[in-house]
């Protein structure tokens, strides 16, 4: 079989010229035909991910692949419209939701130093003065619940201010004064609603329990140690020169400590490919907590789920990661999504296989003619060599979600579209 479709690739050379797309889109029905056969090569990844970058119509793209020790980081079109420069390792991306990853592992370690439990109530950190609003039947919010979306709280506050720099809104204090007067939408732990501002709130909390503000926190405990030089969340105006670009202006490169710990991250191809290192546990740099990727609630023990499809139906929900496929399956995939600002990004895991994959794009001027994610899971399986996980039944593309979420943003009266942050 491997030589008939060594065969079957030859013959698409010489025929399409390693014409990108319909070469990718061709090497894809191969290997769904093929059965048995080798991983996907670095050099076939990159391949892939010129494919995609020419489904997304993105004006950049950063790729990057980890498996086992193996490395790659590749980067398409440019780093803003019109400038003729590829985008690099040290391109600075902002994480957008991948964020929340981050928060979650810092969750798992204060967890593992019994600073704080996943079952303490968020009332135990909140400012002086202030109550957390509680259920209908009196159930308070835990952090766990915070961390897996099942609070009760929205997805953000309401209205934004005119002006306001993405991730720059809202700060801590009007987050504290936001809350109290709030009616939870259902009863903690019982349905799982997409919450940006949740995640803010935990990260008040972890900052309230350690005595630190959560820069230092995510300074402290991921950047410095896994040696991450341009992961922040107050980017120096060098950083910031490299900051990549799409075709609208979103405004500045700024300090985003305001919402750290749901969006604001700022980071490289060069740090993430260091970060997939030490969530996928490869040796050489320090060791995750197992607990942090672990999945802690099954869908089907929730009353609803809003908010957490993007890359497909989750079969379980974890500290800031969602699960896809079945947890037994060699094809099981733990993944986060984002996007805001300009930039889509997608992080996915098949740990079971030690391989894993970064992708961000910034916004271009044509509309999606793939599903983003779905075509970055498919490229992970085949980098892991194992069945690819089924496309979502109705597909949202980027494109168009971008479109409704500025409708219901203006519909509120919002000038910044915040929406979009997944």
């Amino acid at each position: 079989m491997e030589r008939g479709l060594e065969g079957a690739v030859e013959i698409m050379r010489r025929r399409c010229g390693w014409r990108p797309l319909l070469l990718g889109l061709m090497l894809l029905a191969v290997t769904a035909m093929g059965g048995a056969q080798q991983p996907l090569s670095m050099d076939e990844a990159a391949l892939r991910g010129q494919t995609i970058f020419d489904g997304v119509s993105a004006t950049g793209m950063v790729l990057v692949v980890v498996r086992n020790r193996e490395v790659a980081v590749k980067s398409y079109g440019e780093t803003f419209p019109g400038s003729r420069v590829k985008p690099d390792a040290n391109s600075l991306l902002r994480l957008c939701s991948i964020s929340k990853a981050l928060t979650g592992d810092l969750l798992a370690k204060l967890v593992a130093d019994g600073k704080v439990g996943l079952n303490d109530p968020l009332q135990k950190f909140a400012p002086r003065g202030k109550t957390v609003p509680r259920g209908a039947d009196g159930n308070k919010i835990t952090l766990l619940e915070l961390a897996t979306h099942t609070s009760g709280l929205p997805r953000e506050v309401s209205a934004y201010p005119k002006d306001a720099p993405h991730f720059t809104f809202p700060d801590h204090a009007y987050r504290w004064i936001w809350l109290p007067k709030q009616k939870l939408a259902k009863t903690p732990g019982t349905a799982a609603l997409y919450s940006n501002v949740g995640f803010d709130l935990l990260g008040d909390a972890l900052a309230t329990a350690t005595g630190k503000t959560y820069a230092q926190l995510l300074h402290e405990r991921i950047a410095m140690p896994l040696g991450l030089r341009d992961t922040t969340l107050t980017p120096t105006k060098e950083q910031c020169d490299r900051l990549l670009r799409g075709n609208r202006d979103e405004g500045p490169c700024t300090d985003t400590q305001a919402s750290g710990a749901s969006g604001g991250v700022y980071s490289t191809a060069a740090d993430m490919a260091r970060l997939l290192q030490y969530l996928l546990r490869v040796p050489g740099l320090p060791a995750q907590p197992s607990s942090a990727l672990a999945r802690y609630l099954k869908p089907e023990s929730l009353k609803s789920i809003k908010g957490l499809s993007h890359a497909g139906d989750p079969t379980g929900i974890g500290l800031g990661w969602i699960q896809l496929g079945d947890p037994a399956s060699p094809s099981m995939v733990m993944e986060k999504t984002g996007g805001g600002a300009g930039f889509e990004t997608y992080i996915a895991l098949n740990s079971k296989q030690q391989t894993g994959v970064f992708l961000a794009i910034t916004e271009g001027q044509g509309h999606q003619r793939i599903d983003f994610y779905h075509e970055a899971n498919v490229m992970l399986a085949a980098l892991a060599n194992v069945p690819a996980l089924p496309p979502k039944a109705h597909p949202a593309h980027a494109a168009k979600k971008k479109h409704s979420s500025s409708a219901r943003a203006k519909a509120a009266g919002k000038k910044k579209a915040t929406a979009k942050r997944k």
